[in-house]
């Protein structure tokens, strides 16, 4: 039945798109029109017109955080009524590859929508497959650390996974979640992964849902601890978990990691889905285990607008709704929220794949862009040409970071590409070149700077197992699930960190 139901709702925004967000975006302006924001900017008015969407764009200007943030402030101290109607409880640090993480306040109604959300992606898993094994038994869950905020007392502040958790159903929480509160919330990382190792080693796991940075590491301890405790000699998640189904992926892109993690796991049956989500609500997931795009949600909560990238830092951008986009563009997404969130620059870079039924991949981070000497080079390009390096050469990249080579006396500008590997490749020139290519291949502006000459080939650093680790435990004061490394930057400071903790173990290779 609740499989039905999801189908239901699913086709019924698939069919008419525009309608479902144009009815979204006029409800979230009269639950919000007797807010400070409501009235600031005449969301009862705007919510009476014909077309609410092209008053609001006309009424509404692009927010980004520091926007929102004194509001923000308000709230978290107890203020009523600002950006939402009543008081919110709830606060999301975004804190993903930033030190200082964004707080996003998170509604009870965004908290239910999520759920509903997570349920519908194992629902339609179940849906689509027809494999009910999935349920009969644990799934492990990987959320991230909460708390009490001391600062603003009968509030909860951490990662959206974990204060998602918190939310999970009773049926989820009594009959499938592997994991009690006291390990899930539990609030030192290693120990935290440590101890998920010993819960969950003789459990019948079925399902397991986490970022896949963080995945690597667990899965690569639970082999270990395995060893040790039973002196077994095993070399896959398999040989613990042979009853493992599928693996929900999220946080980072999936593509990236998605054959190292097959090779931990060792299970040829095993279903990939990935999912699409951030502190500001849950987007997309992938529906057809054949496709790896993501169907966009259009009624969880969240009105979409989108700015293309090549427009998005202009006065006043173009700002297009879910029925203009086009396919193959790069467009910032900008949301509208139930949870107080009014034309809010996301920060994500996403492509259209498709529009009828509308599906996106994620391209990376609006910040996650090097463009210091016209190459131009968006973070979906260097993971491409890292894929494209590793299917030619057999790695495996388990974490990386791009920055730029400045120009000195003796060299011309370069994209350094500082590299943790899963699997070393077969041919370290083979790699580097592919990677050269491959960038020509897709992106026009670097391929004209390397064919005229002012650009240099790619430099790569082969930096030790534990690296990126490291460097993060050494700059971060927490570590969560959501906690990652910069893919890219024009700067180099986060390189130099990186490369200094690597010391006279890195390895640097040119092409000749």
């Amino acid at each position: 039945m609740l499989s039905v139901i999801l189908r239901r709702a699913t086709q019924k925004y698939t069919r008419a798109p525009a309608k479902t967000q144009a009815n979204l975006l006029r409800n979230l302006l009269r639950r919000a029109s007797d807010t400070e924001w409501g009235r600031r900017f005449g969301f009862a008015e705007i919510a009476q017109q014909t077309d609410p969407v092209a008053a609001y764009q006309a009424r509404l200007p692009l927010h980004t955080y520091p926007d929102l943030q004194e509001d923000i402030d308000r709230v978290r101290a107890g203020a009523t009524n600002v950006l939402w109607p009543g008081p919110i409880h709830h606060f999301a640090v975004s804190s993903g590859t930033t030190a200082a993480g964004k707080i996003i306040p998170v509604s009870g109604d965004m908290l239910r929508l999520n759920r509903r959300f997570s349920v519908g992606i194992t629902l339609d898993y179940l849906l689509s497959t027809g494999n009910a094994r999935l349920f009969m038994g644990k799934h492990l869950a990987l959320p991230g650390r909460i708390d009490n905020d001391a600062t603003f007392p009968g509030t909860k502040i951490g990662e959206i996974s974990g204060l998602q958790a918190l939310y999970a159903p009773n049926f989820y929480r009594l009959l499938l979640q592997a994991l009690p509160n006291e390990i899930a919330f539990a609030p030192n990382w290693d120990q935290k992964l440590s101890m998920i190792v010993d819960k969950t080693m003789d459990m019948d796991i079925r399902m397991v849902a986490m970022a896949p940075t963080w995945a690597i590491v667990l899965f690569r301890l639970l082999i270990e601890r395995h060893n040790k405790v039973y002196n077994s000699g095993i070399t896959t998640v398999g040989e613990v978990w042979p009853n493992l189904q599928l693996y929900i992926s999220g946080g980072v892109a999936l593509s990236s990691y998605k054959s190292i993690i097959d090779e931990q796991i060792g299970l040829p049956g095993l279903h990939f889905v990935e999912a699409y989500g951030a502190s500001e609500g849950f987007f997309s997931f992938q529906s057809d285990l054949q496709d790896p795009a993501m169907l966009l949600h259009l009624k969880n909560g969240v009105f979409f607008e989108f700015v293309r990238m090549d427009e998005l830092h202009k006065e006043n951008p173009t700002r297009y709704t879910i029925d203009e986009i086009t396919c193959g563009v790069r467009y910032a997404p900008i949301l509208t929220t139930c949870s107080g969130l009014w034309s809010y620059v996301l920060g994500d870079v996403v492509r259209f794949t498709q529009t009828s039924p509308h599906k996106i991949v994620v391209a990376g981070r609006t910040s996650e862009m090097i463009d210091k000497y016209g190459e131009a080079v968006f973070g979906e390009d260097a993971r491409l040409a890292i894929d494209e390096a590793c299917n030619k050469t057999q790695a495996l990249v388990k974490e990386y970071h791009v920055t730029a080579l400045p120009p000195c006396a003796d060299r011309i500008p370069a994209l350094e590409w500082l590299l943790e590997f899963g699997r070393l490749p077969k041919d370290t020139r083979s790699f580097l070149d592919t990677l050269d290519q491959h960038l020509c291949a897709i992106n026009r502006h670097y391929e004209i700077r390397r064919e005229a000459r002012a650009f240099a080939p790619p430099e790569i650093v082969i930096l030790p197992n534990g690296t990126f680790h490291s460097w993060l435990k050494s700059t971060r004061k927490d570590i969560g699930g959501q906690t990652k490394v910069p893919r890219m930057s024009e700067e180099r400071t986060t390189a130099e960190g990186i490369l200094k903790l690597a010391g006279a173990d890195a390895q640097r290779f040119q092409m000749s």
